[in-house]
């Protein structure tokens, strides 16, 4: 029997939140983290930015006509005008972690702290980790998972190099930005990127999630959260080129990872005029907004694998399914 809950107001994202609650002076403590971070030589950040591909901005309608869930708030629709900008085709993956972290010794929040959420199908024995955030039997907190042991003691990413680095949290994401000299894309930006030149469209690609009777990108098939087919190939992340990329150029926009961008989450800017120039989130907050949707998204419960869909978690968190993507100017 599967463990989701069944009344659709009741299903907040597949995500998980870390759970501790905001303290005085924890933001302070990672961002201090982030500033002690050293740049990367010149050399490498004009290589990292090289990479990066332009999106020409421009006006478009960002958002939902109706959102599926509330308290979301990706609805309604806004028209936005955004300035030509940089973005990563890629999520960063876990090589590309792996090079920060050799340049500059960062540890992440879920190294320092010792555990991060693992997806209890992902673990050879989920029993030896039986603690659950509320509500979301399927995550378990798993000693020793981090960014490099991504199911905990025993794995590794040696077969994943191309793959999204995840349990990074925005902390972790922003440390990177500030070595590459790079910045992580507003919500605007993101969604600009995802849709890929298409207006008012589901997914990257257009409105039909399995073109052609294709899978277009990395989310959950079977039952969830007990049952995985991984009929798409991927029963966790999938390299970060997988399947075919958007009219702009970026790849896996919806599915395979959440991502991270740079805005708190709230409710989003009034439509106060037409259109609204380069809208960011909230001036204040705590959560952050994260982007995309991930392998667990599935429409029986976390449907949220539309280039409009949003969720959020607290910065200090990670999980399996979060990373992030660059942008640049």
């Amino acid at each position: 029997m599967s463990t989701a809950p069944t009344d659709p107001a009741a299903k907040p994202c597949c995500g998980a939140t870390r759970g501790a609650m905001p303290e005085p002076g924890r933001d302070a403590l990672f961002l201090d983290r982030v500033r002690a971070v050293p740049p990367a030589p010149e050399t490498i950040r004009s290589e990292l930015r090289a990479r990066l591909k332009p999106i020409p901005g421009g006006i478009f309608d960002m958002g939902a006509r109706k959102s599926t869930f509330a308290a979301d708030l990706d609805s309604p629709r806004l028209r936005v005008k955004l300035r030509p900008f940089l973005m990563s085709p890629v999520s960063v993956t876990n090589a590309d972690y792996r090079r920060f972290v050799e340049a500059t010794g960062y540890r992440t929040v879920a190294e320092h702290e010792g555990w991060s959420y693992v997806f209890h199908l992902l673990l050879t024995d989920a029993a030896l980790w039986p603690v659950s955030p509320p509500g979301l039997p399927w995550w378990r907190r798993v000693d020793g998972a981090c960014w490099h042991l991504p199911e905990g003691p025993g794995s590794g990413i040696a077969g994943r190099l191309d793959h999204p680095v995840v349990h990074v949290c925005w902390y972790d994401a922003l440390a990177y930005c500030a070595w590459a000299g790079l910045s992580l894309p507003t919500e605007a930006q993101w969604e600009c990127a995802a849709r890929g030149g298409l207006a008012r469209r589901k997914f990257p690609w257009g409105d039909e999630m399995m073109p052609g009777g294709a899978h277009a990108m990395n989310t959950f098939q079977g039952t969830f959260p007990d049952q995985n087919s991984a009929e798409d190939g991927w029963p966790g992340t999938a390299p970060v080129d997988a399947f075919r990329p958007n009219g702009y150029g970026m790849f896996n926009m919806t599915g395979n990872v959440w991502e991270w961008v740079a805005d708190y989450f709230g409710p989003r800017p009034a439509q106060t005029r037409l259109p609204l120039t380069g809208p960011t989130g909230p001036a204040q907050g705590h959560a952050r907004v994260q982007r995309g949707g991930s392998y667990l998204c599935h429409v029986s419960y976390c449907d949220r694998y539309h280039v409009h869909s949003r969720t959020k978690n607290d910065p200090d968190s990670s999980t399996g399914h979060i990373g992030f993507r660059v942008a640049g100017r």
